[in-house]
């Protein structure tokens, strides 16, 4: 069972992450970008000369690893836990190079009951080692499927607001991002190794046909496809974007982005053409 004091009380201290331009460049590879090499605005994603990051690179920076795994105390059962939400928040320009600190923590656990699970939410800061400011917060939320009941014995928190959904009229803009069958290939050079995404044995014991791309891949593309779209090609832009991971994608699917520009928001979601399955829903992003 889950230990709620142990684990609200979790500090991952500082991560200390060196990155070059080449880790941002593969980065932007992994999430699709570049697939006109021709077009100056996709090309400034790949290309040191004048190098920009997307501010969803945030979430594979200064990583503090799998420790809800690692560290048994806690009682979360890693293997049942699921990533549903991403969050992050742009309080500067992500250096296309450097050196930034990781500072993550439990910021709410939420326990839904017995046999129902519990929520997570798990905030990480980064700050510029250089220049000693926070550049971005991000924040996962968590589904811990194998977790609730804890609060009988030692407390809980509130759970967070319900995201906001999309409006329920036809979308006013759609943007379609292909993606490539060697995606999670590239993507996974990023640092998340999970053997699901590139071994079909492990897919497959998984219940998975083959394996499937990387639900932060997945919040990657769009956050591309909104830069694209709606910033006129530059990360510095887009402020915030916020989406729940609600199915999987299979590399060489065709994300569809649907969109509703609302002043200087945009409501988002993204289906999988193919299946016509929802993958991003209660998209938010601001501008």
């Amino acid at each position: 069972m889950v230990d709620y004091a142990k684990t609200r009380a979790w500090r991952s201290g500082d991560v200390r992450h060196a990155y070059t331009a080449r880790d941002t460049i593969l980065y932007a590879l992994g999430v699709g970008a570049a697939s006109d090499p021709s077009d100056e605005r996709q090309l400034r994603l790949v290309y040191e000369k004048d190098l920009v990051p997307l501010p969803t690179m945030a979430t594979v920076l200064a990583s503090p690893g799998a420790w809800m795994r690692d560290d048994a105390e806690l009682g979360i059962n890693f293997a049942k836990m699921v990533h549903g939400e991403q969050s992050v928040q742009m309080n500067a320009a992500l250096p296309p190079s450097g050196i930034l600190i990781g500072k993550s923590r439990v910021a709410r656990l939420v326990d839904k009951g017995e046999g129902k699970g519990a929520v997570m939410h798990v905030e990480k800061e980064l700050w510029d080692e250089a220049a000693n400011k926070l550049v971005a917060v991000s924040e996962q939320v968590l589904f811990l499927r194998g977790d609730g009941g804890f609060s009988q014995a030692a407390g809980a928190d509130e759970p967070a607001a319900a995201p906001t959904p999309v409006p329920d009229r036809r979308p006013d803009r759609v943007i379609t991002l292909p993606t490539r069958p060697d995606q999670a290939v590239l993507y996974r050079l990023s640092g998340d190794l999970n053997p699901l995404h590139i071994d079909p044995a492990v897919a497959s014991k998984a219940g998975f046909p083959r394996p499937i791309l990387h639900g932060l891949a997945t919040y990657g593309i769009a956050c591309r496809g909104l830069v694209e779209t709606f910033c006129d090609g530059d990360p510095a832009g887009l402020k915030t974007i916020r989406a729940r991971m609600s199915a999987p994608v299979f590399p060489g699917d065709t994300i569809q982005l649907e969109c509703w520009p609302l002043d200087d928001r945009i409501a988002f979601q993204a289906r999988v053409v193919e299946r016509d399955a929802l993958v991003l829903s209660h998209g938010w992003a601001t501008t």
